[in-house]
């Protein structure tokens, strides 16, 4: 069982470069160690593309992260890549079907930080920690467009959430907290 979902962001050209690598091997940049180091076999990722605002893909890693400096990715900025997991592919999106994120991103838990207008703040930088329900949203939005009526939901990994907190209404006016006992008068 994963036990976290990430989200990769990426330019066109560097997914582009992911995709045509088969999804086997995932880069980042080395500001990103600390998180990167968390990353374990069998975590989920998922691939959203910056410049198109679109997810594209989700993959699963198949290992934790190691070292190369190998050039592979197209530097953004000055950032090389040197960070790196093996990752299998999921669900992978043709060009024509990937999802516009403007229309789901606000249906996210991860987003509800930022003004609705500006929602695509919550992406900036290449590696980010999504909770479990807003990963398997957007995978099974992937899975019906991908597989269509060959789709299967029943099949499809389904979040197990936890019950949510009821919160507390707070009663308003004289009566709602009890009176601190005054001073005496003799």
């Amino acid at each position: 069982m994963p036990r976290n979902f990430w989200m990769i962001v990426s330019n066109v050209e560097n997914y582009r470069i992911t995709h045509n690598l088969g999804f086997t091997v995932q880069g980042l940049k080395a500001q990103h160690r600390r998180k990167m180091q968390r990353i374990e076999s069998g975590d989920r990722v998922l691939f959203y593309v910056s410049g198109a605002r679109h997810f594209a893909a989700t993959a699963t890693a198949t290992s934790s992260f190691f070292e190369d400096e190998s050039a592979v990715w197209q530097n953004e900025g000055c950032a090389g890549w040197p960070y790196r997991i093996e990752i299998k592919p999921e669900v992978v999106l043709d060009d024509a079907q990937c999802i516009d994120a403007n229309i789901l991103a606000p249906r996210l838990d991860y987003i509800k930080r930022w003004p609705p207008e500006n929602w695509y703040m919550a992406f900036q930088g290449n590696l980010h920690l999504l909770p479990k329900t807003d990963f398997l949203l957007i995978e099974e939005e992937m899975r019906k467009l991908k597989f269509g009526r060959d789709y299967d939901r029943g099949r499809a990994i389904q979040p197990h959430l936890a019950p949510r907190k009821k919160k507390r209404k707070r009663a308003h006016g004289p009566s709602a907290a009890p009176s601190a006992p005054g001073p005496r008068v003799a």
